[in-house]
C-alpha cells in the first residue's frame, strides 16, 4: 500500500514590491467602452507609468448584482456602467511609485462626457490564493479558444508558472486608437502562492495600461459555471 500525506503548506508572505492602489471613484457613470479614454487620462497625469513595464490601469466596474458584477450586453453604442458611492478603481504599480501615484487624488477627468474624480486610496495587496481571473486578455482575430489557452500557457511557462487548470469565458470587443481589439476572459486555477503573486504582477499579453491581461482573485473553479464574469471582485474593494 502507498499512502502519502499531502505536503503541509508552508507559510507564505506576499511580497509588497507590487500591489494595486485602490482609489475611491466619484462619478455617476462611465461609458462601457472606456479603456482607451481612461488609459489616456491617467497617463497624462502620471506620464512615468509608460516606462513601468508591469504597471496596469484596471477598467472601472460597477457594484455586483446577483452573483457578481454584470456587464451590459452591448460592447458598442452609448451603453454606460452606473456607479455607486462605493465604487473604486485600481492602479497596479510597483511600491516605489505608490507615493507618486497619489497625484491622482482629487484629479477630475472626463470619460465620455462624464466627470470622474479620483478620491482617497489605499493599498490592496496581491492575493496568494491559487485561483485568478482576468476579464480581458487580448485574443487574435482568428485565434481559437484552444490556441488562446495554449499561448497563455506558453507565456506562463516562460515566467516559471505551470498552468494546471484553465477555463475561458466571454469575449468582448473594445474600440482602441489602433482599431477594434478582441478579448477573452480566462481563469487559472491550482496556482502555487508564488505563482499567483507572479501572475498578478506580470499579467498576460499586451495592453496592461488599458486594463488588458490583469489578473485578480476569483472565488474558485467550482463557482465559475459558464465563466460569465461572476467574480467576487465587485468594484468596491
Amino acid at each position: 500500500m502507498l499512502w502519502q500525506e499531502n505536503k503541509k503548506a508552508q507559510p507564505f508572505k506576499v511580497p509588497d514590491t507590487y500591489a494595486d492602489l485602490s482609489f475611491k471613484v466619484i462619478s455617476k457613470q462611465v461609458p462601457l467602452d472606456h479603456a482607451q479614454q481612461l488609459s489616456d487620462a491617467v497617463l497624462e497625469i502620471l506620464p512615468w507609468m509608460a516606462d513601468e513595464e508591469f504597471a496596469g490601469i484596471h477598467m472601472v466596474h460597477g457594484a455586483s448584482t446577483g452573483n457578481g458584477w454584470q456587464r451590459p450586453e452591448d460592447d458598442c453604442g452609448d451603453a454606460c456602467i452606473y456607479l455607486s458611492k462605493r465604487s473604486r478603481t485600481q492602479i497596479r504599480l510597483p511600491k516605489t511609485r505608490f507615493a507618486d501615484a497619489e497625484e491622482l487624488i482629487g484629479k477630475t477627468i472626463v470619460l465620455g462626457g462624464n466627470e470622474f474624480t479620483f478620491g482617497d486610496c489605499h493599498i490592496k495587496k496581491f492575493t496568494p490564493l491559487g485561483t485568478l481571473f482576468s476579464r480581458y486578455v487580448i485574443v487574435g482575430d482568428t485565434e481559437t479558444e484552444d490556441e488562446f489557452v495554449s499561448r497563455v500557457s506558453d507565456e506562463m511557462t516562460g515566467m516559471g508558472i505551470t498552468l494546471r487548470k484553465a477555463l475561458c469565458g466571454m469575449g468582448h470587443t473594445f474600440n482602441m486608437r489602433s482599431g477594434p481589439v478582441k478579448t477573452m476572459s480566462i481563469m487559472a486555477a491550482d496556482l502555487d502562492p508564488d505563482e499567483a503573486v507572479l501572475l498578478q504582477q506580470n499579467g498576460i499579453g499586451e495592453g496592461r495600461k488599458a486594463g488588458f491581461g490583469l489578473f485578480i482573485a476569483h472565488k474558485g473553479i467550482n463557482a465559475v459555471g459558464d465563466m460569465s464574469e461572476n467574480t467576487h471582485f465587485d468594484g468596491t474593494e
